[in-house]
């Protein structure tokens, strides 16, 4: 029988409302003290989740050194903890308890860390005028304090700031099976708080209404009771596929919804100096392949240059026959900064073709090749650089880790990749889960070692593929991948046209690798 099932027990455990009544703070407190509870007692993938949901909170908001963030119903403080973790310590963030317990708890478990505890009893009551960048909570959009928590919150965020609360699936057939038993016959099982029992539509209105922007409610995590522990592996591993498969998808434990507090036009655009590692000083080849990106390339290179500016040995944009102004714009940033070069393509185009030209063309002593659209996950290339510091020869940014998130990723592309790779560990004897991404970085002497033989996106993982072969030590960071948005415009890639390319690929390095012949320069 389900761990969680209890005969005679209630849903939620009753704790006494405080003193002075039935305000906002009361019901958090609730909240909060019946997730905790819940956490402790029958979560027992309370440490990977809460892990999984830090790096996903990174990565939905791309988040920078000294951005503030406020987690509401911060408990003892144990996402707290993994949330500073994953932001390594850059970010003050202040935990807002509404239980003395926990508020002592969560004390210890920040002690040393960039955290400030605050228990309160009245909420917003002593951060009232303060703003953040990001605001995250579990479990607090409950009917009865959902309105006023949101507009509290909306309050709370500097413009162009962001929310992110994670509920329990309101769409989950399995929940709604344990509601319609629960109606039939005195059986009662726990859960971590009062449920979100809104649809799709009605997350999407109640946001809107409040004043967010860019609201999303996806389907998340499905290591939930009565799932035994000994499922962690599998459902790790699966976890993306489930997640993005219609239909599959709904019966995840949980849904992560966030938006934004539109920022006015007069916003300035975020700079950091993310610049950190000495050796790459001056020397990075940007290499940026572009067919048909005008609206794109211009915030992509003024990302990189307020980004790793001091990295930055030169910025090579491969103009891929474009047939709008991408050409013009290019040659309008090589002007503006002499870093930036343009190569102009001859027909025919490919990205193969770009790769090849842009990387012949690169001095630096490094080269990160990446497409125009990466503009927004330029933050995350820190960990590309890292990796690089720890002794790989390339790094290659990864969608498919357990950190990482997709937004909009089409599903079709989702099993054809995750096939792809399936086959290709097992022919080729290697274990890797996203070498076909064009996000990645090699030292110059992989670079110069590899050659490009096709010209389609098969090239994409050529790149990949070719230096494990040849024995380089290949790393994989996790990154964020979002689909275009209609201001950025359509990729051209054509998963019929391009897929025969990969099989073709595949059993080409597979030949050789059995013929040992080719491994010279792959």
């Amino acid at each position: 029988m389900d761990k969680e099932l209890q005969t005679s027990a209630p849903t939620i455990p009753q704790y006494p409302v405080r003193s002075q009544g039935e305000c906002l703070a009361d019901k958090l407190y609730v909240q909060e003290k019946s997730r905790m509870g819940y956490w402790g007692q029958y979560d027992h993938f309370i440490a990977e989740r809460m892990q999984w949901r830090a790096s996903t909170m990174r990565h939905i908001f791309h988040i920078l050194p000294g951005q503030k963030i406020l987690e509401i119903g911060a408990g003892s403080g144990i996402f707290t903890q993994a949330m500073i973790k994953v932001t390594r310590n850059e970010c003050p963030v202040t935990a807002v308890v509404f239980s003395k317990e926990d508020a002592g708890r969560a004390e210890k478990t920040l002690q040393g860390l960039n955290a400030q505890v605050k228990y309160m009893d009245d909420f917003p009551g002593p951060i009232r005028e303060e703003k953040f960048d990001y605001i995250v909570a579990h479990h607090m959009l409950g009917d009865e304090s959902r309105n006023i928590l949101l507009n509290d919150v909306k309050h709370l965020l500097k413009p162009g700031g962001a929310v992110l609360f994670f509920e329990l699936n309101p769409w989950n057939p399995y929940y709604r099976l344990r509601r319609f038993i629960q109606r039939l016959i005195p059986i009662r099982w726990r859960r971590p708080a009062e449920a979100l029992s809104l649809n799709h539509l009605q997350i999407l209105s109640v946001f809107s209404e409040t004043g967010y922007t860019h609201i999303h409610a996806t389907p998340y995590d499905f290591l939930y009771a009565p799932v035994p522990r000994r499922l962690l592996w599998p459902a790790k591993n699966l976890s993306l596929i489930m997640e993005n498969c219609p239909g599959i998808r709904n019966f995840a434990g949980s849904i992560y919804v966030w938006a934004r507090y539109a920022a006015t036009n007069a916003q300035p655009r975020i700079s950091r100096d993310l610049a950190e590692h000495a050796e790459f000083a001056g020397q990075v080849s940007f290499v940026i392949p572009c067919h048909n990106e005008e609206m794109n390339v211009g915030p992509l290179v003024e990302g990189l240059k307020n980004f790793y500016g001091k990295y930055i040995h030169e910025i090579i944009i491969v103009d891929d026959n474009s047939k709008d102004q991408t050409y013009a714009v290019a040659q309008k940033l090589a002007v503006e900064d002499l870093r930036v070069r343009v190569v102009k393509r001859s027909p025919p185009n490919g990205v193969g073709r770009a790769l090849r030209e842009g990387i012949a063309a690169a001095k630096g002593e490094y080269v990160l090749i990446m497409d125009c659209d990466f503009q927004e996950i330029i933050p995350e290339l820190r960990d590309l650089f890292d990796a690089l510091v720890k002794g790989a020869d390339v790094v290659v940014g990864s969608r498919f880790s357990r950190e990482s998130v997709l937004l909009n990723y089409p599903f079709t592309k989702i099993i054809a990749n995750r096939a792809f790779h399936f086959l290709a560990n097992i022919l080729l004897g290697k274990q890797f889960r996203d070498l076909t991404n064009n996000l990645k970085i090699f030292k110059r002497t992989v670079a110069q070692n590899i050659t490009i033989e096709f010209d389609d996106f098969a090239a994409n993982a050529e790149t990949g593929l070719k230096p494990l072969l040849l024995g380089y030590k290949v790393a994989e960071v996790p990154i964020s991948w979002m689909n275009r948005s209609l201001v950025m415009g359509f990729s051209s890639f054509k998963i019929m046209k391009t897929g025969p390319n990969y099989g073709r690929l595949l059993f080409r390095l597979l030949g050789r690798r059995l013929t040992r012949r080719g491994f010279g320069k792959l």
